[in-house]
């Protein structure tokens, strides 16, 4: 993998990232938030502009979707683009009508974006399902993670198409390089957001961010950022192969474990306020730890993927 990105690339992320600039942002986040509420209109800008499909074009592909999914997570955006941009391509081969929510037959847990979805991709085991959604199938659910979230029914469940042979793991594998590339962004964001505080944080005379422990624990949140993104965007480049993806996965979590601590505790009882923009991105990091069990669930995906299921 080359790690420089190049001309195109470089061209969809900034184009991308203006396009945030407008219409993305913790202040946009806040206020959906406040009643649980989707972002259509950057979901449509992003669509319109060809950014959703990204993956399926021939010029382009999962690398350049996951590019431009971790800067929709650095500005916040309040959409289900990991879903729709990256894993649906992976699993489906198509693009499908958004918003895009996954979910796990065996779980009655609620889903992220189910709330708002037209679409629900589900992790059925040996399968994926394709459902469509219609009103009365899901249950809002208000949380403080900073997503809007919902209790799929199990009639919408039991109503979705197979995706055929072997698209269960496909799905799994897809899934996992998507949390991972969204932990990554949003871990950037919140790191920004942190030593932009520091910066400005007096204590002794000096910017708390002049502090040398400081700065090392700021240098360690630095590196495990850094090295969930590369995993990440490697995962997706190399078209989601299982024990890369889980690995991606499972090393964005851990790191998101540990960057909540440190963010929270260097920006002192501020960053546990609604007053503060770190929440936008750090209460993400905690559903994002959540989902396909978990980094333990990824882990277990690296064992098998390495050395094949226990006897």
């Amino acid at each position: 993998m080359d790690y420089e990105l190049d001309e195109d690339q470089r061209a969809i992320v900034e184009a991308v990232e203006r396009l945030l600039q407008r219409h993305a942002g913790p202040a946009r986040a806040i206020e959906l938030n406040r009643e649980g509420g989707y972002d259509h209109d950057l979901e449509a800008a992003l669509d319109q502009a060809g950014f959703v499909g990204l993956a399926l074009e021939e010029q382009t592909g999962p690398l350049e979707a996951a590019l431009m999914v971790e800067a929709a997570a650095r500005a916040g955006g309040q959409v289900s683009l990991a879903a729709a941009a990256v894993v649906a391509p992976g699993v489906a081969e198509r693009k499908l009508p958004g918003p895009v929510a996954l979910a796990r037959a065996d779980r009655n847990a609620p889903v992220r974006f189910a709330s708002h979805a037209r679409t629900l991709l589900v992790d059925a085991g040996e399968t994926a399902l394709l459902a469509e959604l219609s009103a009365g199938d899901v249950e809002p659910v208000r949380t403080g993670f900073g997503y809007p979230v919902g209790r799929v029914s199990e009639a919408a469940l039991a109503r979705g198409e197979s995706l055929g042979p072997g698209s269960g793991a496909r799905l799994r594998d897809w899934w996992r390089v998507a949390i991972a590339v969204e932990a990554a962004g949003a871990m950037r964001a919140a790191l920004d957001e942190t030593v932009a505080y520091l910066k400005q944080r007096r204590q002794f005379g000096r910017p708390i961010g002049s502090f040398q422990a400081v700065q090392h624990r700021l240098a360690e949140c630095s590196i495990l950022v850094e090295g969930s993104r590369w995993l990440a965007l490697e995962a997706a480049w190399l078209g989601a192969p299982a024990e890369q993806a889980a690995t991606a996965a499972a090393h964005a979590t851990a790191a998101a474990t540990q960057l909540f601590a440190e963010t929270h505790q260097l920006t002192g009882a501020i960053g546990f306020t609604h007053e503060h923009d770190l929440h936008v991105w750090s209460m993400r990091l905690q559903a994002l730890k959540l989902e396909l069990d978990g980094v333990a669930g990824h882990r277990r995906a690296i064992a098998r993927a390495r050395w094949g299921a226990p006897a």
